[in-house]
């Protein structure tokens, strides 16, 4: 009887170690959050949260069973320009002061090719959530000449911020926004495996 309880527990010893998550921290000064939107229709203005955080664990090496959860201090938005800066915190866009986060849940990381992924989740900004799959690409991962292991992404998608209540907006004469609605996100994301 107790040859057959050590065999049980070698089993369930077994299944813990294989099931064992392993977390990933990211590297901030290898990583970026940044977003752009047409402008008078003619040109772009791309800017940046220079403060979020990102928590990552997955169990395979392919990163298939991926858990991420994102947030992003809306008061570190950054597009260079501190009047543009002040308007995004302002009610018309953000509300900063009422809404300081906006956050990602993931729900699925889906291998659609050899490095090629889509990553599906809850997008929150100021008091609306919805649904949104982002386009990853899996730059791979390698060990550092410190003995870090790192895994480099790089994420893509496109949100109509209209759905967000980021609804300010001013025509100019030829009919245009002012304001693009479509805004670009890209990612630029350097992991590094929990020692």
């Amino acid at each position: 009887m107790l040859k057959y309880r050590f065999i049980f527990v070698i089993f369930l010893l077994g299944l813990t170690v294989s099931n064992a998550q392993t977390k990933w921290t990211y590297d901030k000064a290898h990583s970026k959050v940044q977003f752009t939107v047409t402008h008078l229709v003619i040109s772009e203005v791309t800017g940046q949260f220079k403060s979020f955080d990102v928590n990552v664990t997955s169990s395979k090496d392919d990163f298939t069973d991926a858990k991420i959860d994102f947030s992003a201090d809306v008061n570190s938005i950054s597009t260079d320009n501190d009047a543009r800066d002040r308007h995004l915190k302002s009610d018309d866009f953000f509300n900063a002061e009422k809404f300081p986060k906006l956050t990602f849940k993931g729900k699925s990381f889906t291998k659609v090719s050899d490095n090629k992924y889509k990553l599906v989740g809850d997008l929150t900004i100021r008091d609306v959530t919805k649904e949104v799959t982002l386009d990853v690409k899996y730059n791979g991962s390698i060990k550092d000449p410190w003995g870090n292991v790192k895994a480099g992404f790089k994420i893509q998608g496109e949100i109509n911020r209209f759905d967000y209540n980021l609804k300010w907006n001013s025509l100019i004469e030829a009919g245009g926004a002012v304001v693009g609605k479509d805004v670009q996100m890209i990612v630029d994301l350097e992991l590094q495996k929990a020692k």
